[in-house]
């Protein structure tokens, strides 16, 4: 009986993580992207390692992290209006067409072994300006994936998952490889992975939605988007977070390279490992809020998670024992998926339609653009007071943070009930 019983609710509970799929277009989307990222996660882990191999320099893995992520934060604001008065579709079409075409211009330049560091950065460059695009397309078509709306919140989180299971997996491949093929055929493999993607998306079926009315001026749309973001407090509230968090704590990756090679004295197997922990812990959280019904209480969860991850960060800094910094890295890694997609989450629920894609560009923004700053500034003070000392003080300053919201939480949390009673929303746990 025990065990009759108990089956129903695991099937239960298993199709309530995936209910998203019950979109064919969701479906298509997440297959596409699942094989791509792989690739993506492959491509980053392969060129960090390759760019400390050539040069040995933390500032340059900094300058790595800055060219990459600096778009991001000047673009993404204009792309937000581009979102917005586009068809996202398109839009996706054509940046997962050009990033295929920067894998591809880098894989030949590694194996041909032509390639330079002005190379690599020129090159991470434009694929951060398509990446500025892309980012807040991709967000804001989920909405047209779903078709129904309470499916919003699982779809964000299942994203989430996606792209924490190839972070999880495409770091170690990367390893791999690198100590049989070389960087080039991790570069190869990316530029082939976009393959998946950009046939998937042509096999949807789109209908779609009315593009916001154009301004008389792009900047005048920029502006309304600003105002608007910047003048409701719960919004204001999560990008800020977001934007202080990843400029002190989400750089601390551009980091890694110096603790596999020097730290723990191993080899590109070792930093595959090491991002790979970074993506297990994230899976964890991605599949818990997966599993949640609604966004409500979500807001106590990033108070939670911003400080899981400026602990993890802070005890990890100087952690001298692989197995110890492979799990804290798994607590880093549910803070911060789980951060990064209730604020989705929240931010999708709480905006006007007509302003999701400039919404979401500032997100980008605060997601994105802040990390390239705070690698720079990461790679700089490591070369001065070492990479420990740096994390420690990055951790400190996510601590910091997340108290500084939690002391926010009473007020966001009375503007926003009017909201989620308005679609029905209720707390789940």
């Amino acid at each position: 009986m025990v065990a009759n019983d108990s089956m129903p609710n695991d099937s239960s509970r298993l199709k309530n993580i995936f209910r998203a799929f019950r979109a064919r277009n969701y479906r298509l989307f997440f297959t596409g992207q699942s094989i791509s990222l792989i690739g993506t996660w492959m491509q980053q882990t392969a060129l960090s390692w390759l760019v400390y191999h050539i040069t040995g320099s933390p500032l340059l893995l900094g300058a790595l992290g800055f060219a990459s992520q600096v778009p991001s934060f000047i673009v993404a604001p204009f792309a937000g209006v581009v979102v917005d008065r586009c068809n996202r579709h398109r839009v996706l079409l054509a940046t997962q067409s050009l990033a295929m075409l920067q894998a591809s211009v880098l894989a030949f330049l590694v194996l041909t072994e032509a390639v330079t560091v002005w190379q690599i950065l020129c090159l991470s460059l434009f694929l951060g300006t398509v990446n500025a695009f892309d980012m807040p397309a991709r967000q804001s078509f989920v909405v047209q994936m779903v078709d129904e709306k309470k499916l919003l919140g699982n779809a964000i989180a299942l994203n989430s998952s996606m792209v924490h299971i190839a972070r999880m997996i495409g770091p170690p491949i990367a390893g791999a490889v690198i100590a049989t093929a070389g960087e080039g055929v991790c570069f190869l493999i990316n530029a082939l992975s976009y393959v998946a993607v950009i046939a998937c998306l042509l096999l949807m079926r789109v209908v779609p939605s009315a593009p916001a009315a154009r301004a008389a001026h792009v900047l005048s749309s920029l502006k309304e988007g600003f105002v608007y973001a910047f003048g409701f407090v719960p919004i204001r509230a999560i990008i800020l977070l977001l934007a202080f968090t990843s400029l002190m704590g989400m750089p601390y990756a551009v980091l890694m390279p110096i603790y596999a090679k020097d730290i723990f004295h191993g080899d590109s197997h070792t930093l595959g490992l090491l991002m790979g922990a970074t993506g297990l812990g994230a899976l964890v959280g991605a599949i818990f809020l997966a599993s949640r019904k609604n966004a409500a209480g979500l807001g106590r969860w990033m108070v939670i998670a911003s400080s899981a991850l400026g602990g993890g960060i802070m005890a990890f800094s100087h952690s001298t024992a692989f197995p110890l910094s492979f799990l804290l890295l798994l607590v880093t890694g549910f803070g911060m998926m789980v951060l990064l997609t209730s604020s989705n989450t929240i931010l999708q629920t709480i905006v006007d339609e007509g302003k999701r894609g400039r919404v979401m560009s500032l997100y980008t923004m605060a997601f994105m653009g802040t990390v390239p700053f705070g690698s720079l500034l990461q790679g700089s003070l490591a070369s001065k007071i070492g990479a420990q000392n740096t994390l420690l003080v990055g951790g400190i300053c996510c601590i910091l943070g997340s108290v500084l919201f939690a002391r926010q939480l009473p007020l966001l949390r009375e503007m926003v009930r009017p909201i989620y009673a308005k679609m029905g929303i209720t707390r789940d746990s």
